[in-house]
């Protein structure tokens, strides 16, 4: 067949994932082959991926092709979590887009919809995951909201509540206006920003003509406040002693109270309480028994027991608060000042404290097996040295996790009220009402007699659901139906999975509560490694963010450039765990990369029709193959090293040199016939295993490609998505010297060709003063080849009339049948001297250090040591030159 000019993505994907998901590659069900598990950060569906889900996905994908490609039975569960928050806010506004209320809907009514939103953005992401080329098991596909996994959450949180570790309470908690629903502390983002501080007259009751100015950044909850605190240490207040205040606008009279919880030097020293909506007054309030007065309702408008401005927005209602305490003369002055305000991280409101009644995980018993199990090492994270003390410090302050929240979709508390307010917590209605017969004093066991006595009782659900993240906390787990069906064959096989890869921004949200989840439900850890990646950002900086509009849409990116070239771009600028700045010009590279294998399966595919039979042992032993035997050996110990430390980008910088530099740039240079003439047998087969040796290791990154040249290469037995990887053989340094010399040597005097304008047709003279002749033997003829030299000739002395090249000891005259320019050669030694001179300086500094000598590992210090020697070695060599010259 004829190939194409340039690599033609869109046809080749669309004919390999057919091929794989016919072949049923990434569907794997449990044998005797150790399994290698991952389990997808399921994406939330309300929307599509993002460049952040691509690197995620993409560094998943890697992991797991490869384990599968080294004998493991390796098994990537997909799925989407349902979003409660967010999605409910995203069908929402659907539903206004079509005239729709929400209040004016059943809640089975909004499910249906919700539910229809799901099936068409699930359906999108699924798209775009196969897109990218992910090899996952599409038929253990998960949902947090499957009838399985609803009944798991459900479940635990029974299995929770009946442990004495989930309570009900009036708490102080993060409310988010937006969203009507309760936040957890993780789920709010603290940004620092310029506030307003008012000063405000407080009028003494007993001598209006005398005030207290209290200093307030949010003068809209002043209707709620119910006290004035000062320090008792504060001699500017002792006169307040049993004194009252009024408060503005709405005339309360309230108590002056003293506290030495107030910090005396920030703003007046007095503060108005207001325990409704601050966490501080909240505590103030229960120690000095103060009454709580809630000015806002929940959608952040002002409430009636607010008494003015009532319905106005929060914001809104702080401008006309302020002008009217100007009208009123009792704001004394305004003045900016340096805070950190709390952002819901689902809807970017600022949020309000509140006070609310709310269900409450407790997490301190929790946290301390999730916190033992990766200070002892059972889990690894990667890098550890930049997210272990973030874990550590979490659960060591952890606080109880607010699990309920204001909304239709999601899990639904399973807890029943009666008309007195008990509580019943039950799978079913059925069952909480057999519970409520038992607690007033019904005996029996008689379920059908529990059931006849049940008709006459009255139970009303909890109309919250559950935090998404208390479903996403049994993910490992309940993909394979370890809370719905315990100990079933799958769960037993995949659980523990191997590797987690997440983004650093959820090691609260997700990663840290699945640990306590593994240890609190099967004593074991869900986990062994956890890979953190970076966040993407822009070429600005910025997160990328569907606001800023700053994230490309990734099927757009795939349609320019292919799945391959989005995968080589994001990755290679992806060091672990560090932010990367995301740029297309990655892309480009990804895609150059596919056009230059292209042109190497293209140029193998034009000497295939020109072999001849190896007529003597000269192919076996020629340098060309062995050195590259060795270097393909190196880079793939290497690799499998950098793979094991999670340092996959750096994998795929040293297969891409493998390829560009030395396979195609270097090797296939160094065989490649003369013009006319054929290629050797052994040695063309000897590259066409190369060349598929290299796609094997290039698979986990670019499967699309790798597959279809491994193909079109020669005829195959196999796919290479399930061709097992070879054993890592021994290399020779020697022989790796041997060739750095030789591509150091060609560089050089091509260098100097370049600089006196020789063409590539117009031959040299080549002579070597050297002490190792022996070396250059072994490859005197590519270097013949290569440099255009109608003769390499050895000397004890210098040649007259040559340009000089020093390289290490040796020195190499190049006869260029022109006229040398003199002052130019010198000039270029003179320089290249003061390099080496400044390069040994630096070597000799580390060198010196005995910190550097003592601390560092021997290797370390071995390298700079030879370092050292070959600095001196060139240096001697170049002013031997300067001398001759």
């Amino acid at each position: 067949m004829e190939l194409s000019k340039n690599y033609i993505p869109a046809e080749v994907e669309n004919k390999w994932s057919s091929v794989w998901k016919s072949k049923k590659y990434f569907n794997s069900k449990p044998d005797n082959r150790t399994p290698f598990t991952v389990v997808i950060p399921p994406p939330n569906v309300t929307g599509v991926l993002h460049m952040g889900h691509t690197l995620n996905e993409t560094v998943q994908d890697i992991l797991i092709r490869r384990a599968r490609m080294s004998g493991f039975n390796a098994c990537w569960v997909p799925g989407s979590d349902h979003a409660s928050i967010a999605t409910e806010a995203k069908v929402v506004q659907m539903l206004k887009d079509k005239g729709i209320d929400k209040g004016k809907l059943s809640r089975e009514e909004f499910l249906k919809y919700a539910f229809e939103w799901k099936e068409k953005y699930g359906g999108i992401i699924y798209n775009q995951i196969e897109r990218l080329g992910c090899s996952v098991d599409w038929e253990r596909v998960s949902f947090t909201m499957d009838d399985h996994y609803y009944k798991a959450v459900i479940k635990t949180f029974i299995d929770l509540f009946n442990k004495g570790l989930i309570y009900r309470g009036a708490r102080m908690i993060n409310w988010d206006p937006a969203a009507k629903t309760a936040l957890s502390d993780e789920e709010v983002e603290h940004k620092d920003v310029q506030g307003t501080l008012y000063y405000v007259k407080y009028l003494l009751k007993e001598d209006p003509s005398k005030y207290v100015v209290v200093a307030t950044s949010r003068p809209e909850t002043i209707m709620g406040d119910v006290a004035v605190c000062v320090n008792p240490n504060d001699e500017r207040y002792v006169f307040l002693k049993g004194k009252q205040l009024i408060v503005p606008l709405v005339n309360r009279v309230v108590p002056v109270i003293f506290d030495d919880y107030i910090d005396i030097s920030f703003g007046t020293g007095a503060l108005k309480v207001t325990p409704a909506h601050d966490i501080n007054d909240y505590n103030l309030g229960i120690k000095h028994n103060l009454q709580v007065i809630d000015t806002l309702n929940e959608d952040g408008s002002l409430s009636e027991a607010a008494q003015v401005f009532v319905g106005l927005d929060r914001f809104v209602a702080r401008e006309k608060v302020v002008v009217q305490l100007k009208q009123e003369g009792l704001l004394t002055k305004e003045e900016t000042y340096s805070t950190r305000l709390g952002y819901s991280q689902r809807s970017g409101v600022v949020v309000e404290p509140r006070i609310s009644t709310q269900w409450f995980l407790k997490m301190q018993e929790l946290a301390e097996p999730a916190l033992k199990s990766v200070v002892d090492g059972d889990i690894q994270i990667h890098p550890g040295d930049k997210f272990l003390a973030t874990y550590r410090h979490w659960l060591e302050n952890v606080k109880d996790w607010c699990i309920s929240r204001q909304l239709w979709w999601g899990q639904q508390i399973p807890a029943w009220y009666d008309e007195q307010g008990n509580v019943f917590v039950a799978t079913t209605e059925q069952e909480a009402k057999r519970q409520k017969l038992k607690k007033e004093g019904e005996n029996t066991d008689d379920e059908s007699t529990l059931d006849h006595l049940a008709l006459s009782v009255k139970l009303t659900q909890d109309q919250d659901v559950l935090d998404t993240w208390f479903s996403s906390w049994l993910w490992p787990i309940e993909v394979f139906n370890g809370i719905s069906q315990p100990n079933n064959e799958a769960f037993k096989y995949y659980y523990p999975t191997s590797v987690l890869v997440t983004g650093q921004d959820i090691i609260f949200f997700w990663v840290a509560r699945m640990v306590m989840a593994g240890m609190e439900y099967e004593n074991e850890i869900p986990f062994k490694d956890v890979y953190f990646t970076g966040m993407v950002r822009d070429k600005q900086g910025r997160k990328m963010s569907k606001s800023l509009g700053n994230s490309p849409d990734l099927l757009n990116l795939i349609d320019t450039y292919g799945a391959d070239a989005v995968r080589f771009g994001i990755m290679i600028s992806s060091p672990a765990g560090n932010d990367l700045l995301f740029d297309e010009a990655s892309l480009e590279q990804g895609r150059n990369f596919n056009n230059k294998l292209w042109n190497a399966l293209k140029l193998l595919k034009m000497w295939e029709a020109k072999i001849e039979a190896a007529t003597t042992s000269e192919a076996e032993n020629n340098f060309a193959v062995k050195w590259f035997e060795n270097r393909l050996e190196q880079v793939k110990k290497e690799a499998e090293q950098l793979h094991g430390q999670f340092r996959l980008s750096e994998g795929l910088k040293s297969i891409y040199s493998l390829v560009w530099d030395d396979f195609c740039s270097w090797y296939l240079e160094w065989i490649k016939p003369a013009f006319g003439q054929n290629i050797d047998k052994t040695i063309y087969e000897k590259t066409i295993f190369f060349f598929e040796e290299l796609l094997q290791l290039l698979h986990p990154y670019m499967p699309f490609i790798t597959e279809e040249i491994y193909h079109l290469l020669r005829e195959q037995l196999d796919d290479l998505c399930i061709k097992q990887f070879s054993p890592v053989q021994p290399f020779d340094q020697t022989v790796l010297t041997h060739g750095d010399l030789l591509k150091n040597i060609v560089t050089n005097i091509r260098d100097v060709r370049n600089k006196n304008n020789v063409k590539p047709k117009e031959s040299i003279q080549l002579y070597i003063q050297t002490e190792n002749r022996n070396v250059f033997h072994i490859f005197q003829s590519i270097l013949k080849k290569q440099i255009n030299a109608e003769s390499i000739d050895f000397v004890e002395e210098s040649v007259n009339g040559t340009v000089i090249v020093t390289i290490e000891k040796d020195k190499f005259f190049i006869a260029l049948n022109q006229q040398i320019d003199t002052e130019a050669l010198k000039s270029g030694l003179l320089n290249d001297l003061e390099y080496q001179k400044n390069f040994l300086q630096n070597v000799l500094k580390k060198l010196n250090n005995e910190r550097f000598v003592q601390n560092a590992k021997p290797e370390i210090v071995a390298i700079e040591r030879k370092k050292q020697l070959d600095a001196e070695a060139r240096i001697k060599t170049i002013e031997d030159s300067l001398s001759d010259l």
